[in-house]
Formats: C-alpha cells, structure tokens, sequence
C-alpha cells in the first residue's frame, strides 16, 4: 500500500489578504479584493482592473538587499512558504535534509523583471542589464530560492501547465512522498503578471473582462453575463507529509490528500475540449486514485474563470465525472472574488479546499445574480454556507489543455 500524505501547515498571499486565514475569511465574508490597476497607466488598456496585492512587503520574506535579486513572483511563493512552514511548526534543524523537497508552479514567472530590463535595454544599451535578470526570470526560481533559503534538498522543480501549474505541483509533491521519494514537500505556486505585457496580451486575446466601472463586481463566474476573468497575483503553498511522519512529531493535520487526477485535451492552445472532456476524466481519475465513489465528495472548488467558453464546459465535465450526484454538489470559485492567479491558483485554491474541509463552511461565487442556463448546478450564490465537508475537489484547467484535478479530505 502507497504512503499516505496529508497537509499540516498553508500560506497564501492574495488580493484578500496576506495569510491563508485572511484569504479564506475574506472569501466567507463575499469580499472582493478587485479594483483599479495601480501598478501602470491603463488609460490605452481595454482593462484597468485586477486583484492587486495590498501591502506587501518584501522586507518580510527577505532582507531588502536580497528582496531587491528576485521578481515579485518569487517573493511572493517565499511569502506563502514562509507562513505554511511557521504554520506546521516543524523544526528543520531535527530534519533530513535531503528528504525535504519543493515544487513550484508557475506559469508565465519573471514579467516584471522581463519588461523592465528589456526597456533597459532599448533605452541604454545592453551592458547596463541587470546581472541578476535570468535568476529572476527563470520559471525555476521560486522553487529554488525556497529550498535555498531553507535548505531543502530533496526533490526540487517547477511545473509550468499554464493555470494549472501548480494544482500539477501539489500532485506532484503528494506522489513523491507516496513513491517513497521524500517525508515532506513545499507544494506551492505564484504568479505576478500585472503588467502593461501581462494585461495587454490577455486583452490581445479577448480574455479578460473589461467592466471597469465595477471592479468587484467584474468576475462573474457562471452568470450569464461574465464577459472575461479578472488577472490576480499571489501564491499559496501548503506542506504536505507522510502521515506517520507527522504523526510521530505530534503535527496537527488539516486534511489527507487523497487523490490526483491530470489529462490533456489535445484539442487547442486555448480553448478547452468539447463537452470539457478532458477535465471531466482528470476529476474521474482523481476519483479513482483516491478510491472514492463520486457521492464521497461534498464540494468542488471550479476553476471557475468568468469567461464565456470555461464555465459551461466546466459545467458539462463536473456533471460527466459525478453523474446524478453533480447536483448535490456545492460548487464555488475563488477567483469570484481574488482574480485569476494564473500559475498560483491551483495551490491558493488548494489550500481554500483544505480550509473548507477543516471548517465545513463554504464560501459562495460572488456576483452570480443571473445564472447562465448551461450552468445550473449549485455555485453556492449570494452567501457561504455552512455545511460538513469530508472530501473536496479543486479544479485547474489551463491554456494548453493541461487539466489537474486535487482531492483533499478529512483523515479517517
């Protein structure tokens, strides 16, 4: 029988708060943490809003001196790493080393550091490049600044699939343990792509919504007039552990991961697959991985991007993969309310599931006033509710037809 592999420690970094409880409360309450772009002058752009992070302070992860080599997208995985080690309260000094690892996923990594240095270039010259600018940009960094700053040597990577990088490193991580290959693994993700680049590309593309006047009110998952995803920025990361492991040092245990399921579509770079195939059979294999009945799972947290195309065709493959019992789901998305994080939103949504188990309460899908008729299953409008949650499933399907499927639950 494979190890076991639960969750004892979570952070988070998001436009609702600075800390996973922050996050998760925020969420419960119906806040949206969308508003105007502050970061460059939108006044050419389509769209000039986003789930900015607010105050954050690099000082907090890292000295400034050293804050000042890594791109935002890196301290901010730090940022989450940070809170959920402190959070699990293990001692690395009584650690192996090399049975402690880090994934991280990522999918765009250094833009900021991109554009900034390529406009150093064309104004000066090439000599007057920063020499730290490919460590900063790399899609790797995160993953190895962590086990750097903490001196983790096991298995160390980045996941790159796109919006699903790293619900592919939290699957990752579980299996390295299962297979033996680490005790304890850093599975998180980050993304900090608010950038003139960023937003000007995903309005190239049509993808992201542009009701301006109404920030909070822009990402509208499910509802019949969702007009495109609102960008976010953050990470999340949560430790994951052998289940004896924790036990032995007396570690308080969130959930058990109990299942992963990943497919491609092999459809289209950006649209998903007819009938939403492919992330139908990610969530069934999730399911049988974690040998558990469709009727076993109380609450699935969507991908759920407020974009014409995903929503009812994440609809259609929640209702492939749990038949009858689809409709006894409660359904909600997280990027209602903290935008898109790209590449992060797998793990911050990870962590979310594992707090819904812990606490039984789930958060609603904000700004789902006029139900789109091909989304009619529970999405949980207007208000959390409070309900027992054993078993959750969090969704991320991304450009690419790259589809990773997490189920965490209670340990029994």
């Amino acid at each position: 029988m494979s190890r076991r592999v639960v969750v004892t420690g979570i952070g988070a970094v998001t436009a609702l708060g600075l800390d996973a409880r922050s996050t998760y409360e925020g969420l419960l309450e119906g806040r949206s943490g969308i508003g105007p772009i502050t970061r460059f002058d939108t006044t050419d752009f389509p769209t000039k809003i986003a789930g900015e992070l607010k105050g954050f302070d690099a000082g907090t992860v890292l000295e400034p001196h050293e804050a000042r080599k890594l791109d935002p997208f890196t301290l901010y995985a730090m940022a989450a790493a940070k809170e959920a080690l402190g959070d699990c309260g293990i001692d690395l000094a009584k650690q192996d080393p090399t049975r402690f690892g880090v994934i991280c996923g990522v999918g765009i990594g250094g833009l900021i550091e991109i554009e900034a240095q390529h406009l150093v270039m064309i104004e000066r010259g090439p000599r007057r490049v920063n020499p730290f600018v490919i460590p900063k940009i790399m899609m790797n960094a995160a993953a190895g600044q962590i086990s750097i700053r903490f001196g983790l040597q096991g298995p160390n990577y980045a996941t790159a699939s796109a919006c699903a990088s790293s619900s592919h490193a939290v699957g990752l991580a579980m299996k390295a343990i299962r297979w033996g290959e680490a005790d304890v693994m850093i599975a998180g993700g980050s993304e900090a792509t608010i950038t003139r680049l960023g937003v000007g590309g995903f309005n190239a593309l049509k993808a992201l919504s542009t009701r301006n006047d109404a920030p909070e009110r822009a990402s509208r998952p499910f509802d019949r007039d969702r007009d495109g995803f609102v960008m976010g920025e953050g990470g999340g990361a949560l430790i994951l552990e052998e289940l004896e492991h924790a036990r032995k040092r007396g570690a308080r245990i969130y959930a058990e991961v109990k299942g992963f399921g990943m497919t491609a579509d092999a459809h289209h770079i950006t649209a998903p697959a007819p009938g939403g195939e492919g992330a139908r059979r990610a969530m069934s294999m999730a399911l049988q991985d974690a040998r558990m009945a469709p009727e076993g799972v109380q609450y699935v947290n969507a991908h759920g991007t407020s974009t014409p195309i995903n929503d009812p065709l994440e609809t259609a493959a929640i209702k492939g993969a749990f038949g009858d019992h689809a409709r006894k789901l409660a359904i909600s998305s997280s990027k209602s309310m903290i935008g898109h994080l790209l590449g992060g939103s797998g793990a911050v949504e990870a962590v979310i599931s594992v707090l819904t188990v812990q606490k039984g309460a789930v958060h609603p899908t904000a700004n789902l006033e006029n139900p789109d008729p091909e989304c009619d299953l529970d999405y949980v409008p207007g208000a959390a509710r409070e309900m027992e949650v054993r078993n959750a499933l969090s969704n991320s399907l991304g450009f690419g037809g790259h589809n990773a499927c997490v189920l965490v639950g209670r340990l029994e």
